[in-house]
């Protein structure tokens, strides 16, 4: 099947959407990291406390999940993916529909 100009304008539409909220993500994310070691060690009073670094590493962890989204899962499982998905588990399915038939006629023909 092929897309349609509207299909590949969407398809287009939704991979920019989807890069730009990553790169907010980014950015984002190194801002509050930053902003989480000042106030890490500007509110250090006493022993040294580096919750910050639990608290980033949570976020990093998050993050690349969120890359991998982006650039790997939704790059390659895109709607022409599931066309062919779907595609292929039809005549699957229509190969042992005639399997059975078969079967059905020789048991019952004989």
């Amino acid at each position: 099947m092929e897309n349609t100009p509207h299909e590949i304008y969407e398809y287009a539409r939704r991979r920019i959407k989807q890069k730009k909220m990553l790169y907010f993500h980014c950015v984002f994310f190194l801002v509050g990291s930053l902003f989480m070691f000042a106030t890490n060690h500007l509110m250090n009073i006493g022993e040294p406390n580096n919750w910050f670094l639990w608290l980033s590493t949570t976020w990093l962890f998050f993050f690349i999940l969120h890359f991998i989204k982006v650039y790997i899962t939704d790059r390659f499982m895109n709607k022409n993916w599931e066309r062919a998905q779907i595609d292929n588990l039809i005549i699957k399915q229509q190969r042992k529909i005639k399997e059975l038939e078969q079967q059905v006629q020789e048991n019952y023909v004989a």
